[in-house]
C-alpha cells in the first residue's frame, strides 16, 4: 500500500500540482525555491490535518467514502480488495511516464478508475462539466476584464509600490487557491492507503508529501510548468492573481456540488483557454476593429451567445447537486459554439486566434489521451488481477 502511495504522491504533485502553483511559481521566479515550499507546505499541512481531525482520519473530506446504492463503498479499502497487487502500481508508473514527458493528464481518471471502474462515468461527466463551467466563466470574465486589466498589464510593466498590493494578493489567492485544490485530489494520493489513517500514518505521509513538493519547487515546476508559461501573459503577478482566484472560486463550487471526484485537470485547462481565447479575441479586435464590419453576424451572434452562456452558469450554479447529464451537454455546445464564433470573428484578420486555438486542442488531446490510457489500463489490469498473467 505505501508504495503504491508514494507513487501515486509523486505523480499526483508532480503533474496536478501545477494546476493550482504553475502561475505561483512563473510569476515569483525570483524568489528562493525553499520559500515557496514553505508556505505551499504550511497550507498543505494544515489542509491535511484538518481533514483528518475533521472525518476522524478521512482526509479525503469523505470523497473515497461515497456508497453505491447497494450500500456497498465505490471505492473501498485495498485491503479488501482480493485481487490487490503489483498491478495495481500501474496508474502511477504511468502517470509518472506522462508527466516527465509534459503531458497533462488526469489523475483522477487514471487512479480512481482502478479501484471503482463503475465510478468512471459520473467522474467523467462531472469533470466535463468542470471543464465546460471554468471555460465560460472565464471566457466571459476575460471579455469584460481584458480592455480594462490585462491589455494595461501587457503594455505597462509593474511598478514596486504595485508589486507589493499585487504580490499579497497573489499569495492570498493561491492560498486560497491550493487548499480547494488539495481538498478534491487528496482522494487520488490516499485511494491507496485505508479509509481512516491513525496518527503515525498522518505523520509519515504527510513527511512524503513535503519531501515531493520540496521536489517540485527546487525543478520549478518541471517540464508541466510549460503549459501555463504557453498562455498570454501568465507571469505577471497581476494576471496570475486572477487566474488563481477565478480558478479557486470555481473548486469551491465543485467542493460543495458533489463529493464524487473529479479532474481538477480539465477544469484548469478550462480556465484557461477561456482566457486565452478572450484575451486574443479582445487583443486582436483592438488592434483591427475593421473586423466586426467584416463579420457583423458573426459579431451579434457571439454577444447572443455570451447571453446564454451567462444564463446557464446561473442555472447550474441554482441547481448545484441536481444538474443532470442533458444540461451537461448542453453547457459543453454552447461552449464549443461560442469559441467556434470567436474564431470565425477574427479570422478574416492578421492577427486571428489560430495559434489560441491551436495550443487548446493540443492540451484537449493530451488529456483525452489520459482518459484513453486509463480506460485501457482498466482492462489491463483486470486481465492480470484475474490470473491470465503471473
Amino acid at each position: 500500500m505505501w508504495v503504491g502511495f508514494i507513487l501515486a504522491g509523486y505523480a499526483v504533485v508532480g503533474n496536478d500540482s501545477i494546476q493550482t502553483l504553475g502561475t505561483f511559481l512563473s510569476s515569483n521566479e525570483q524568489r528562493p525555491w525553499w520559500v515557496l515550499w514553505l508556505f505551499a507546505g504550511s497550507i498543505l499541512t494544515f489542509t491535511l490535518v484538518y481533514g483528518w481531525y475533521t472525518y476522524n482520519g478521512d482526509v479525503s473530506y469523505e470523497r473515497l467514502q461515497l456508497l453505491d446504492d447497494s450500500g456497498a463503498m465505490v471505492y473501498p479499502n485495498p485491503q479488501d480488495l482480493p485481487q490487490f497487487g503489483w498491478p495495481y502500481l500501474l496508474p502511477p508508473l504511468v502517470l509518472m511516464l506522462l508527466t516527465r514527458t509534459g503531458i497533462p493528464v488526469s489523475t483522477s481518471f487514471l487512479i480512481l478508475t482502478f479501484f471503482s471502474p463503475k465510478g468512471l462515468w459520473s467522474m467523467t461527466m462531472k469533470s466535463i462539466l468542470g471543464y465546460a463551467l471554468a471555460f465560460c466563466v472565464a471566457i466571459l470574465l476575460w471579455q469584460l476584464i481584458t480592455n480594462a486589466m490585462d491589455r494595461k498589464f501587457i503594455k505597462n510593466p509593474i511598478t514596486k509600490n504595485e508589486q507589493r498590493v499585487w504580490t499579497i494578493l497573489q499569495w492570498s489567492s493561491t492560498g486560497f487557491l491550493w487548499g480547494q485544490w488539495l481538498i478534491q485530489d487528496f482522494a487520488n494520493i490516499y485511494v491507496y492507503l485505508p479509509r481512516s489513517i491513525t496518527g503515525m500514518e498522518l505523520a509519515i505521509s504527510l513527511s512524503i508529501l513535503l519531501f515531493m513538493l520540496g521536489v517540485i519547487f527546487y525543478s520549478k515546476g518541471g517540464k508541466i510548468q510549460q503549459i501555463v508559461k504557453a498562455k498570454t501573459n501568465t507571469t505577471d503577478v497581476r494576471s496570475a492573481t486572477l487566474i488563481d482566484f477565478t480558478y479557486g472560486i470555481v473548486l469551491l463550487f465543485f467542493k460543495e456540488f458533489s463529493k464524487v471526484p473529479m479532474s481538477t485537470t480539465w477544469v484548469f485547462l478550462g480556465l484557461l483557454a477561456g482566457r486565452e481565447i478572450a484575451i486574443r479575441y479582445r487583443l486582436e479586435l483592438g488592434v483591427e476593429p475593421d473586423d466586426l464590419k467584416r463579420a457583423p453576424l458573426m459579431h451579434q451572434l457571439g454577444l447572443l451567445l455570451n447571453a446564454v452562456l451567462l444564463v446557464l452558469i446561473g442555472y447550474v450554479v441554482y441547481l448545484r447537486k441536481d444538474v443532470s447529464d442533458q444540461i451537461i451537454v448542453v453547457m459543453a455546445l454552447a461552449m464549443v459554439a461560442r469559441a467556434a464564433v470567436a474564431y470565425y470573428e477574427t479570422s478574416s484578420g492578421e492577427l486571428n486566434l489560430k495559434g489560441a486555438f491551436r495550443n487548446i486542442l493540443m492540451d484537449l488531446a493530451k488529456v483525452t489521451l489520459g482518459l484513453l490510457i486509463s480506460v485501457a489500463l482498466v482492462y489491463i489490469i483486470d486481465w492480470l488481477t484475474k490470473g491470465v498473467v503471473g
